[in-house]
Order: C-alpha cells, then structure tokens, then sequence
C-alpha cells in the first residue's frame, strides 16, 4: 500500500500539532509553513481531522487547531484511517462479498496478513511516542553537527 499525500501530511500535521500541544491553538498556516505545506490542501485535511474527532478547531482572535485528545491517547492508526480510509491493499479483504473466488483465493489470505501487519504497526505508534522520536531525532543531527577542538 502506498500512503497519499493525505495520509502522509495529516500525520505532519497532526504531528506539528502534538509537538506545540502545551501552546494555545495552533494556525493553519503556522502548522502549512513549517510542514511545507499548501494552506489550501492542508485546510481539506484538518476538516477530515475535525470530523473524525482528532483535532478540534477554534475562530476568533484566539483560533487556530488543537488536538483533542492527550497525544500519548492518538495512535497513528487512527490518523491513517481518518484521511486515507481503510489500510487494507484490496477491497475484499474489507467486503469479502466482493469476490466469490474468496474462499479458495490464497491471495485473499496473503492480502488480509498484510493488513494485519500493517495496522499492528500503525497501531503501534501514538503522538506521544513520534514527538520523542522528533526530538531524538533532532537532538541527534544538533549533536553530530558539532565540532570538537
């Protein structure tokens, strides 16, 4: 399965969100610039966010987006399925009815495995736990940049 670009800025997005958590509402176009994101495409994203329940959104002086759940609270699974909808590689995995060949295809078997492994491992992630990985990471390039004389 190859992630859209929804998938893959919605995770940006929802990720920005999560590392400026402690701050008021966070700005659209805040969350565009640093993401390198188009405002415009971003803005769709967010209102799928709103409408699954992920962040919330606020107008007004004070406005901007906020996750609405603790980050250690959202799995990246979540996230996944909110934007790009259902992970599985093939349709029938998810409507078995769609092919009668299903209970003799071994394809479907393989097929429904892959969706297993690959929602273990979306389900396996939280915000909390990709804003550590963020800052590690870096932490990481802040200290190999420096020179020791």
């Amino acid at each position: 399965m190859k992630l859209s670009t929804r998938g893959r800025y919605g995770t940006r997005a929802m990720l920005d969100l999560a590392l400026h958590n402690d701050e008021q509402a966070v700005l659209l176009r805040d969350i565009a610039k640093r993401q390198d994101i188009s405002e415009r495409y971003l803005e769709n994203i967010m209102r799928i966010l709103v409408s699954n329940g992920l962040i919330t959104s606020a107008q007004g002086r004070n406005g901007g987006f906020s996750l609405a759940r603790e980050p250690c609270d959202v799995k990246l699974s979540q996230i996944i399925q909110a934007v790009e909808g259902s992970i599985s590689p093939v349709g029938c995995i998810d409507n078995p009815k769609l092919c009668k060949r299903m209970p003799i295809c071994v394809t479907y078997d393989i097929w429904g495995k892959l969706k297993k492994a690959m929602f273990d491992v979306l389900d396996s992630i939280t915000l909390e736990d990709m804003v550590k990985m963020q800052k590690d990471k870096i932490k990481g390039k802040e200290s190999k940049a420096m020179y020791h004389i």
